[in-house]
């Protein structure tokens, strides 16, 4: 436990998933009390289906690992440096994925729900708040996360006198392995890459010649889609999760230029031969018994997703232990309603949290769940933070994004604000790029954006780790 002086104050939070959860754990180990609030049991959304905290929805990936390249790595690496609980629960459930982070979505649920529980300073109540917090409750993060219930969504949208933005999240189905025909398919990364726990063979490919493709195209454009409520249809998707159909009918190669894209693959079973298109799957669970078929989240019905999922050359007799959803996000006009400390401006003892203050991903999500648990736990102490973590960092870069991007364009009326994943063009710009290599000689080419991001990202960790020493007094965690 961080710090030396225990609160009597309680920070009630709303909303037990990775964002709730990690801000929970935050402001326990700093010596604060707190009651967690999830809905669950007692009401279920339209996608969780455990009472588990943490519950995974979507994917059971978050991302790359690769801390040097990659700014949802480098995310991860600030993340373990602040004791994050997500991370540790990820690194201790990873299952292989090539150069991904990916995760027995149940063994990690369990551990963050155990760990919480656990706690001294974690109490755990079920039972929905059904609009704004009591008045009494001064310290409070909302981490409802994109399936706010109705009744706290609209006190929110009253107390703002702003409607709440909103977008659909598509879900991917699971595969049971023994049902995959192997003869067909084979296991490849791509570029046999290896990641944390894997082996460069972590994906199991499925091939597809240039008519099989045609056909399955035409078949996704024509599938039965699950049907709008009239409330919804004017929602945009988050291009970050467009369901493969939506893809497939923005152009006949688009597949093939993302989710289907048959580059760094060999297929085994006859090498001379270049598929046209490559379906992958990734492993669900650490049984190594389930895998989800990447980037095909859909609104297809489940009838059409069998028929047409069953047209993949491997998956003719596959059977499907989840099959794709569909469900609505909302998100807040951050940058309007919330101050540099992701308070509500109209009732700063509200301080939001996660994936409904406009970023998007698990590791995001967590991450605003993590600097809210600070800020919270701050006020507690009556020890406020120096100031938020620098935007030279991936986690100052993606508060920067949440509580200061679209000033100019909010000013004027515009409601441009969309949610975004953590990425190098968030962060504060380097103060001079590299341009040589270590022996002094010129990079080229693609050279120099690789020794940017790794410039970018050397400057994160070492600003993170004064930021912690000044600010947090505890040693960076490794």
């Amino acid at each position: 436990m961080s710090g030396t002086q225990s609160s009597s104050e309680i920070v009630h939070i709303i909303g037990g998933g990775l964002a709730g959860s990690e801000a929970a754990w935050q402001v326990a180990e700093r010596g604060v009390r707190v009651i967690l609030h999830e809905m669950r049991p007692t009401r279920m959304t339209e996608a969780h289906h455990t009472n588990g905290l943490a519950e995974l929805v979507c994917s059971n990936s978050f991302r790359s690992d690769d801390a040097v390249n990659n700014a949802v790595g480098l995310l991860h690496a600030e993340m373990r440096r602040l004791n994050s609980l997500i991370m540790r629960a990820a690194d201790a459930n990873q299952v292989p994925a090539g150069g991904a982070l990916a995760v027995d979505r149940d063994g990690f649920s369990a551990a963050v729900t155990k760990a919480l529980h656990d706690h001294a300073l974690i109490e755990i109540e079920r039972g929905e708040i059904a609009g704004l917090p009591p008045s009494d409750w001064t310290n409070v993060i909302v981490a409802t996360g994109p399936l706010t219930s109705a009744a706290l969504a609209n006190a929110i949208g009253e107390l703002t006198d702003e409607d709440a933005l909103a977008f659909f999240d598509a879900i991917a189905p699971i595969v049971h392995k023994d049902t995959i025909d192997m003869s067909l398919a084979w296991f490849q990364s791509r570029y046999d890459k290896a990641g944390p726990g894997g082996s460069g063979a972590d994906y199991i490919n499925c091939p597809m010649t240039e008519e099989q493709y045609s056909a399955f195209i035409d078949a996704l454009v024509a599938g039965e889609k699950t049907e709008f409520h009239e409330w919804e249809a004017n929602t945009p998707y988050f291009d970050g999760c467009l369901p493969i159909e939506v893809m497939a009918a923005r152009g006949r190669e688009t597949l093939r230029h993302g989710p289907m894209k048959p580059v760094g693959l060999t297929d085994p079973h006859n090498p001379t031969v270049k598929p046209y298109a490559i379906v992958q799957l990734r492993q669900d669970n650490k049984l190594g018994t389930l895998y989800n078929m990447v980037g095909f989240q859909t609104k297809l019905k489940y009838g059409a997703q069998q028929r047409i999922f069953r047209t993949i050359p491997g998956l003719e007799k596959a059977e499907f232990a989840r099959l794709g959803g569909l469900h609505r996000n909302t998100f807040l006009n951050s940058p309007k309603l919330l101050d540099s400390q992701l308070r509500l401006r109209a009732q700063p003892r509200l301080r939001f949290a996660g994936q409904m203050t406009g970023c998007e991903g698990y590791v995001e999500s967590a991450s605003i769940g993590l600097i809210a648990g600070l800020y919270a736990a701050a006020d507690a102490r009556t020890q406020p933070l120096a100031g938020p973590p620098p935007p030279t960092t991936a986690l100052g870069a993606l508060l920067g994004h949440i509580t200061g991007g679209h000033i100019e364009t909010i000013e004027l009326g515009s409601r441009s604000f969309q949610p975004m994943n953590i990425n190098f063009g968030l962060f504060a710009p380097l103060a001079v790029s590299p341009t040589k290599r270590p022996d002094g000689t010129r990079l080229r080419g693609n050279e120099k954006a690789l020794a940017k991001r790794q410039a970018i990202s050397a400057r994160a960790l070492t600003d993170l780790d004064r930021w912690i020493a000044d600010n947090l007094h505890i040693a960076a965690a490794a």
